[in-house]
């Protein structure tokens, strides 16, 4: 049985390892949406990119990725323990988004297309997916 030092050490490590596979799903469905928009409109730079992501419409689903990314972040740098209820909570919210459905909401049928036209997507999914149904997360 681990004692709480090696309690909060692990949960900090595997919040760690969840926030590295969220980030790599969320780099890969934004370069699925970028060449989707580069089909319509033309081949954008890193910068053009970037105002993209913050700015226009066809990025925004993206948004409630990077808000639980940044929700991982603030557990991480926190000054006191993570609960096991705020992972807990953390590890729902990513289930609960990362539910594809072709009659969902945005990001579900967003989500759902990228995961149906895209294989790295879908191992990344598969990365994240595993890693929350892994013990002690």
């Amino acid at each position: 049985m681990l004692n709480t030092s090696q309690y909060q050490i692990s949960q900090h490590q595997r919040l760690s390892e969840l926030r590295i596979k969220l980030l790599h799903l969320h780099k890969l469905l934004l370069e699925t949406e970028r060449l989707t928009y580069e089909q319509v409109r033309g081949q954008v730079s890193r910068g053009e990119l970037l105002q993209l992501v913050i700015s226009h419409e066809q990025f925004a689903w993206l948004h409630r990725l990077s808000a639980l990314i940044i929700q991982i972040d603030e557990l991480l740098h926190a000054d006191e323990s993570v609960t096991p209820e705020a992972i807990e909570a953390i590890n729902s919210d990513i289930r609960t988004l990362l539910s594809p459905d072709e009659s969902g909401d945005e990001f579900a049928m967003k989500y759902n297309t990228a995961l149906q036209r895209h294989p790295d997507v879908v191992l990344a999914h598969a990365d994240v997916m595993m890693l929350l149904t892994s013990d002690s997360i």
